[in-house]
């Protein structure tokens, strides 16, 4: 039997704070409990499972992030997962403007378990990219999948290149000469884990295992690499493929965002 306590204490130990090298352009500066993510497309907010501040405290912490953000011209994401604390802190972050999402499925799966062969349709190819001309169509993909504007994610991958490329992944499952399934992981050195991102496939293409195949390639890298466990933010598409695979749901993620008037 699956000890999700076990691995929900695993990922509250190591996954709370971004480990090993920074982002080229990114900084990360640390108010009180927070760590505050500056240089991305949007801010991020970073935090322990408590907080550690209650009441009027608390509400100048959060206060001081938006401010920040405010003064930069930027929207910022504040990610609160379901067993965090203090257990107001999800009103507390609305009461100061931040909208939430739909929460979604924090996911854990073992990599020796999940690892695999990819099995891909006839006239698909599996390639590992890390020219900046690929990471670019990897943004193209993207945003004609999601139907909005998706840039940001090949400035993202290309300033992680930059810093480290050993700390991350990134596959591409082409048809031709196009994209038809898009992802990447990223290794948490100090770890167990590897974090496993941005699995994107393009609608006429679902159904066929792209992205089963792209989660069994990256939980074999992460095996020839030394990490026992894959995490998952998973969306209501992914989530029952990750099930499937063995993953286990361990806690829900909401990511309350605040944005610039206007």
């Amino acid at each position: 039997m699956v000890d999700t306590a076990a691995l929900r204490a695993a990922y509250d130990a190591q996954m709370r704070m971004p480990p090993g090298a920074v982002p080229s352009g990114v900084t990360h500066e640390h108010d009180g409990p927070i760590l505050r993510i500056v240089g991305g497309h949007e801010g991020r907010i970073r935090a322990p499972r408590d907080v550690g501040v209650t009441g009027a405290e608390l509400d100048r912490l959060i206060a001081r992030q938006r401010d920040y953000f405010q003064a930069r011209g930027q929207s910022v994401e504040w990610k609160v997962r379901a067993h965090d604390r203090p257990a107001d802190l999800p009103e507390r972050l609305v009461a100061a403007g931040f909208v939430p999402s739909e929460p979604t499925a924090v996911l854990i799966g073992s990599a020796a378990e999940v690892a695999a062969g990819p099995v891909l349709p006839d006239g698909v190819v599996l390639r590992r990219v890390s020219e900046v001309e690929d990471l670019r169509r990897i943004g193209d993909q993207q945003t004609e999948v999601w139907g909005f504007d998706c840039s940001w994610v090949a400035d993202d991958l290309i300033a992680r290149m930059s810093a480290d490329p050993g700390q991350i992944t990134v596959l591409v499952a082409e048809a031709g000469t196009r994209l038809v399934c898009t992802a990447w992981a990223v290794y948490h050195p100090g770890t167990d884990f590897v974090a496993l991102l941005g699995g994107t496939t393009t609608p006429d293409w679902r159904g066929r295992g792209l992205y089963h195949a792209m989660i069994a390639a990256r939980a074999r890298e992460a095996v020839a690499r030394g990490f026992r466990l894959l995490h998952v933010d998973a969306g209501p598409a992914s989530a029952p493929i990750l099930r499937r695979c063995g993953f286990q749901e361990i806690t829900t993620s909401t990511h309350y965002r605040w944005t610039p008037p206007g």
